[in-house]
């Protein structure tokens, strides 16, 4: 089964962004196996909920509120030092991500570097330079690659392949998909679940 544009629409993602879009997921579909039905439509799903509708492809540590980047950051618990680190995106990702996932240290540079991107993020050196060997492009070395439609959904794939992903799309088990993408936190659990039930219900209307 080939995606369509008006299918990705019907999905939910906007004409303007679909049209990006749906050549990069058609190849990504392709290389990975993504090519029923319900694992497209969790693909979709669950990228859609992790990118707002494909439309953010890069992580933001822009914070106005301590108290959050207290919550968010365990290197930054206390709220008085996380004042620090308030509208300072680049600055809180060379903290936090710091000796972290293969970075260097703060002044390195790396945390904000290699912070998160993709359909679902990437977060960290390591990750990137994996990203690389396996989708053999330069990720580490040019990491906003991974910030760009063709990079975005290439490292989702890899992503959802490496974690057995399609196997549990095949059974429709969208919050065991959640647990492997988000963790134990399950965060945005409905609204995965909606995104992943709209795509399906839009694939199949059109099979």
């Amino acid at each position: 089964m080939t995606l369509t544009l008006p299918q990705l629409i019907a999905a939910g993602i906007t004409p303007t962004v679909a049209r990006t879009f749906l050549p990069h997921l058609i190849a990504a579909f392709e290389r990975f196996g993504i090519d029923r039905p319900r694992r497209m439509a969790a693909f979709i799903g669950q990228c859609s909920h992790e990118s707002s509708a494909f439309t953010r492809l890069e992580e933001n540590l822009y914070y106005t509120d301590p108290a959050r980047i207290a919550s968010m950051f365990s290197a930054l618990r206390q709220v008085e030092r996380a004042r620090g680190y308030v509208r300072s995106p680049k600055s809180l990702a060379n903290v936090v991500y710091a000796g972290r996932n293969g970075n260097g240290d703060e002044a390195s540079g790396d945390g904000w570097t290699y912070r998160g991107r993709g359909l679902i993020g990437i977060t960290g050196r390591t990750k990137y330079r994996n990203a690389e060997k396996l989708l053999g492009l330069p990720f580490e070395a040019r990491p906003d690659l991974a910030a760009e439609p063709g990079g975005a959904t290439l490292t989702a794939g890899q992503y959802w392949t490496d974690n057995g992903l399609n196997a549990q799309a095949d059974r429709w088990q969208i919050d065991a998909i959640t647990r492997g993408i988000n963790g134990a936190a399950m965060a945005g659990r409905i609204d995965r679940a909606d995104r992943c039930n709209r795509a399906l219900e839009a694939l199949l209307a059109a099979a």
